[in-house]
């Protein structure tokens, strides 16, 4: 593909990617609360998108991906945290989702960090971040990725008709904890894994990656659903277009950039071994199942 193609497709990913974010913020804003004249909602999508941006620069210069992971969890922290101060009297709903907002995204950012500081570079900036259109690009669809995932959380903190504690709080938060306890005992186990130099070269097929191919995706998944859930109660009109938010997260995993590129890469490496071909057969892709004997 030719520099010009390339330099069409990034200007067209950035232009779409802010079209589609004006779009939530619009829906979005519809019944929320007010700061200087301003729907909150809209102010967190702001924050979303100027973060990444401002990143951008200093990234583009060094062209270095290092911060990129880290950034986006700094993000969901900075826009949950503007949403809650810009928001006047926010109730228990919203306090509790915010709290599980930003103690998922602490957890998230420094297991992220940590690996790439492990691990080193990610290979898939490499043809990326030597490009100012395709990088730039990358960070702009971040902070899409942003928006769109706490675009329920975001309704329930910024609603101007707020809820009393009921069954779809209790509920929602009741799946939130099961999903992060999942992800974070899968991430664990992972880390733990490759920490053994015995498994050198290997693939987990223990613990929870016994019960799924991606335990850690299936709990990222159930988590935002949590969300979504407690958002109900405060949904009307145009903001129930915030329940994009677990369909997003579904779409972005299982279609996009989660499980197709980790599954692309296990199969070039173990493809051929009957070992990791007796394991695919046997373990589902995404939603757990007790091993097979």
């Amino acid at each position: 593909m030719n520099e010009q193609k390339q330099a069409r497709i990034s200007i067209g990913g950035i232009i779409a990617s802010v079209a589609v974010g004006a779009g939530v913020a619009l829906a979005g804003s519809s019944g929320s609360v007010e700061a200087g004249g301003v729907a909150v909602f809209a102010i967190g999508a702001i924050v979303a998108y100027s973060i990444n941006w401002a990143v951008f620069v200093p990234s583009f210069l060094a062209r270095t991906e290092a911060y990129f992971d880290l950034t986006g969890s700094v993000t969901y922290i900075s826009v949950t945290a503007v949403a809650v101060v810009a928001s006047d009297d926010v109730d228990t709903r919203a306090l509790i989702v915010a709290a599980a907002v930003l103690i998922w995204a602490a957890r998230l950012g420094s297991f992220l960090f940590r690996r790439i500081r492990r691990d080193g570079g990610d290979g898939r900036f490499d043809w990326i971040k030597t490009n100012f259109l395709r990088f730039l690009m990358t960070w702009t669809l971040q902070g899409l990725w942003v928006l769109l995932t706490l675009a329920a959380a975001l309704a329930v903190i910024t609603a101007e008709d707020r809820a009393d504690v009921d069954v779809f709080l209790v509920v929602g938060m009741v799946i939130w904890v099961i999903g992060f306890a999942i992800e974070v005992t899968a991430d664990r186990q992972k880390s733990a894994f490759r920490a053994d130099p015995a498994n050198e070269g290997r693939f987990i097929t223990t613990g929870l990656w016994a019960w799924s191919r991606h335990p850690n995706y299936f709990g990222e998944i159930t988590l935002w659903t949590g969300i979504a859930i407690t958002a109900l109660p405060v949904l009307s009109g145009w903001r129930w277009l915030m329940l994009v938010s677990p369909l997003f997260v579904v779409l972005l995993l299982t279609r996009i950039s989660g499980i197709p590129m980790l599954e692309r890469r296990a199969e070039k490496r173990w493809g051929s071994d009957p070992a990791f071909r007796a394991y695919t057969d046997s373990t589902p892709a995404l939603v757990p199942r007790p091993p097979r004997s």
